[in-house]
């Protein structure tokens, strides 16, 4: 990242400039159209050369990972006025904030990390196998990070864990593994895992129910007023795939979730994102049956409209929706064709290239858009093809 970290101490205040004057400006938000964003790059202060910024609240925080030197394991950091925070780790090599849904105002983080312990059953679990963190053959959990300190969130009595949000309830959310040996797994995945909901309050951590007929399930996305929504399925191999048959919603953690539906497939249909209006979006595969392989199409959704497809760019096949905002302001990637991978909005019924709406930085393409808070600021992950660096971003409104 040389050509960014010869910017620091002057990106650094822009940042800092941008996201108060931003804040200040948006005290009172105004629906608009938003035509441009002022991009900015988080430089990679951990020795890397690889930073992803996955979620941001409303005060600005962004959180995600970056890479240590010699880029071969990560740790979780949030960027905090323009300052990269170290979150740490619970013991092992790694560490991230890897999911868009830490919604949280009130200086709570959640995330995954590896342990010290090695996985006693040789599992390979979500952590690793959905590619959020790279192989130490250790566990992984779910953790905390509130007022600079770092903690384990539980199981539900098996080895691992994996949290996803966490809301201004002080709801955190995710799946866990139980102590249940579940015949639907496929090896080396062994035990079965339900979606959670852990009270940071009172330190209790509850199991949601599953879709009638399901063993397995996790809780991808939560707002405010409690409601959830998240996957139901079988085992199989935690993650995607047969794992997410239904796309479920919960009203609160007592109800029975009921089925978002789908865009014509039997599998991968996965919410990754809400507001407080209970819209989702997430991704699904618009044909094929439980063992069809990852082939997803972006999606929104709602209790009385049902999903819809919102469909790829120009000449790609695939895209994923990952975080609706307040205004209905919708990001994710779009990909799967000649030009790579693309960061996009959509609004007003329309999906649009961020690249497009960058001002500068013409050296850099704006890969994949992960997470938008209700001042319209846009979080994700760009790349340089001719340096190699891979930077984080943030795109503010213009």
């Amino acid at each position: 990242m040389t050509s960014v970290k010869r910017r620091i101490p002057s990106l650094t205040l822009i940042i800092v400039l941008a996201f108060a004057g931003l804040l200040a400006a948006q005290s009172a938000p105004q629906k608009r159209h938003v035509t441009n964003y002022q991009v900015f790059f988080f430089p990679d202060t951990l020795g890397g050369t690889a930073s992803a910024a996955n979620a941001i609240n409303d005060l600005g925080w962004a959180m995600g990972s970056a890479d240590l030197a010699g880029n071969t394991n990560l740790e979780a950091v949030a960027w905090i006025e323009g300052k990269m925070v170290k979150l740490g780790t619970l013991g092992g090599p790694n560490s991230s904030v890897a999911w868009e849904s830490v919604k949280n105002n009130n200086g709570l983080i959640v995330g995954i990390s590896d342990t010290s312990i090695v996985q006693p059953r040789g599992e390979v679990f979500s952590c690793v196998a959905g590619g959020f963190l790279p192989s130490s053959g250790n566990t992984c959990q779910g953790f905390l990070w509130q007022a600079g300190h770092i903690s384990a969130l539980p199981t539900l009595g098996g080895d691992n864990s994996f949290a996803t949000g966490v809301n201004n309830k002080g709801q955190a959310v995710g799946w866990a593994e139980t102590s249940y040996e579940d015949p639907t797994c496929n090896l080396p995945q062994v035990l079965q895992f339900l979606p959670f909901v852990y009270n940071v309050k009172t330190a209790k951590i509850s199991a949601l129910q599953t879709y009638p007929g399901d063993s397995d399930g996790t809780v991808d996305a939560v707002n405010d007023k409690g409601q959830m929504a998240g996957i139901s399925g079988i085992c199989s191999n935690a993650v995607g795939g047969a794992s997410a048959i239904h796309a479920v919603f919960w009203q609160d953690q007592s109800s029975t979730p009921i089925d978002m539906g789908n865009l014509g497939g039997m599998a991968w249909n996965t919410p990754a994102g809400m507001n407080n209006k209970g819209e989702v979006v997430g991704f699904g595969n618009p044909s094929g049956d439980q063992n069809a392989g990852f082939n997803p199409i972006a999606f929104y959704w709602n209790e009385n409209a049902g999903m819809k497809n919102l469909g790829t760019l120009a000449q790609d096949t695939n895209s994923i929706a990952y975080a609706i905002n307040k205004s209905g302001l919708i990001v994710g990637q779009s990909f799967g064709g000649p030009n790579g991978s693309h960061a996009f909005i959509y609004q007003d019924g329309t999906m649009t290239d961020l690249n497009s709406l960058m001002i500068g930085h013409n050296a850099f393409t704006l890969v994949y858009a992960n997470d938008v808070n209700d001042n319209g600021v846009i979080v994700g992950g760009a790349f340089n093809a001719k340096t190699g660096e891979a930077p984080a971003f943030v795109a503010v409104p213009y």
